[in-house]
């Protein structure tokens, strides 16, 4: 701040729709912007409770809506970055709309930490041992209480952070698709040993209006101003008026999709500490023109309109220039990134235009984006398979070889016949009991000399173990699986033990595919 007292509006506006909040977001945010309000803090809560995704991702991987039909949960998108959150009655929400010039034009990794500090000092004043975690989260002794974001407009800002006074973890859960991932970053696999609430570290739940004194109070001494409790202006209350019905509508809500047609879309997910990257490029194929390219994902990125100037200037290129226009379009614009860098975005592209070399072997698109790959090119990495690694999952439940390595080739499942395929081609077959056998296997492949492998999990594994497949140190070939997997089912934990009960479907055409090239390639070398 600029070393001055000054005097900021204090604005609580109770619980409203996902609709309703989010369209006073942009109503408060474009009255700062255009000196129409002073800087404010905001409190805020949610009713009835909502799903709530960031402004690059998209409905379709991030929420259940069939879950959220059925309890009535609302479905909206933020205008503010990062990922998908689940909010009720038990949480309570609190904004920072400010000009960036009374915080001297700070970088998004600055105002994140600045805001961050203030918003944890607050919670300390309820002896809770709260403390800023990069990049955006407020933790207690490593669990998280409070995510946040933020969007820049003009010389404005709004910040904003969620608290969990409780919270419902099963519900969040079965709302929101990817969060299981994100909070079980650390190694944990359960999502209650990643998040923690006020009442969870007091034991009871102080007051709504107790939270947010000391909140309010840490603001104040933070940002060296004194507040003032008042209401919305007349200027605001138009801009809200004029924006409502539009965030209500399925024009803003589902403004950003996968492309319709699939079967011309080449897919690829990437991730890091710093975030979740999708990268979707519909492509000409004949012409190798990108008709449509759509990034999507767990990340922040300012200005939140980068990623759309992105995806415009990459559209109706050729496929051989799509990776430097991407580079040149981050040297000459310069985002503000949390954690992932250019490098990242540029990897998560290079992934995705390399699964078009992919037709040369008769693959359909929808075979390419069931594919995924472990340090080689997916020609490379099928020319030196030496075996071939399944789920247990894909076995009866009531199957004598369901939990242990091995098959009786029975015939009545698809494992039998990835069972018999891989004898004939030469490979071992391997049936991957739990996670913990999963890394002894790949140590032990690597320790034998097998050069790479082919395998079957689902997406979300995947995902959620992409550094685990990588240390390993070994090539490899992933298949996507079929049926309600474990993370659908939200039943990921039990599945780690290698105690899931459901039964999954191999892709057991595409395995065959990808067998009869890897005997191709072996015969050509």
């Amino acid at each position: 701040m600029k070393g001055r007292m000054a005097t900021w509006r204090l604005l609580d506006t109770g619980a409203k729709s996902a609709a309703d909040n989010i369209a006073l977001d942009s109503a408060l945010l474009e009255a700062r912007a255009k000196g129409l309000s002073k800087n404010t803090i905001r409190f805020l809560q949610f009713n009835p409770p909502c799903a709530l995704i960031g402004f690059h991702q998209t409905i379709e991987h991030e929420i259940r809506t069939d879950f959220c039909e059925e309890e009535s949960i609302d479905i909206n998108r933020r205008i503010t970055g990062g990922g998908a959150i689940y909010f009720d009655i038990t949480q309570l929400g609190w904004e920072v709309i400010a000009s960036k010039k009374d915080f001297r034009n700070l970088s998004i990794h600055e105002l994140t930490e600045k805001i961050c500090n203030a918003a944890a000092s607050g919670l300390k004043r309820l002896s809770i041992d709260a403390e800023f975690r990069p990049r955006n989260d407020i933790e207690v002794n490593g669990r998280k209480i409070s995510g946040t974001g933020g969007v820049f407009e003009g010389d404005a800002f709004l910040y904003q952070g969620t608290v969990l006074i409780d919270f419902d973890v099963e519900s969040m859960l079965k709302a929101l698709r990817i969060p299981t991932e994100k909070l079980t970053a650390k190694g944990l696999n359960s999502a209650k040993e990643r998040v923690t609430s006020i009442k969870n570290e007091l034991g009871y739940a102080p007051s709504l209006d107790k939270i947010k004194h000391v909140l309010a109070d840490a603001f104040s001494e933070a940002f060296s101003t004194t507040l003032e409790e008042d209401e919305l202006t007349a200027a605001e209350l138009t801009l809200y008026n004029i924006k409502n019905n539009y965030f209500k509508s399925k024009k803003w809500i589902y403004s950003v999709q996968e492309p319709s047609d699939k079967m011309q879309t080449v897919s690829s997910v990437y991730k890091k500490d710093g975030g979740l990257i999708r990268v979707n490029l519909k492509v000409d194929v004949q012409r190798q023109i990108v008709r449509q390219a759509v990034i999507t994902g767990d990340f922040f990125i300012n200005p939140a309109r980068f990623i759309l100037d992105l995806e415009a200037a990459l559209k109706d290129t050729h496929v051989d220039s799509v990776t430097a226009i991407a580079e040149r379009f981050f040297d000459e614009k310069k985002p503000e990134m949390l954690q992932l860098t250019k490098y990242d975005f540029i990897d998560a592209i290079v992934l995705t235009v390399a699964k078009l070399d992919y037709q040369k072997f008769g693959m359909s698109t929808e075979d390419i984006n069931s594919i995924f790959t472990i340090h080689k090119p997916v020609n490379e990495a099928l020319k030196d398979a030496g075996a071939l690694l399944l789920p247990y999952c894909a076995k009866p439940p009531e199957c004598e070889y369901r939990n242990i390595d091995g098959c009786s080739k029975c015939g009545l499942c698809s494992v039998g016949d990835a069972y018999r395929m891989a004898e004939e081609k030469g490979l071992l077959p391997i049936t991957i009991t739990n996670y913990e056998h999963l890394k002894d296997t790949l140590c032990s492949l690597k320790e034998r000399g097998v050069k790479s492998y082919i395998g079957c999990c689902c997406e979300a594994f995947f995902v959620k173990r992409q550094d685990a497949f990588a240390d390993a140190g070994i090539q490899g070939v992933l298949i996507d699986i079929e049926n309600k997997t474990c993370y659908e089912l939200k039943k990921e934990h039990a599945a780690y033990k290698g105690d899931f009960q459901e039964k999954t479907e191999l892709k057991i055409d595409l395995l065959k595919k990808l067998l009869e090239i890897r005997a191709i390639l072996v015969a050509s070398s």
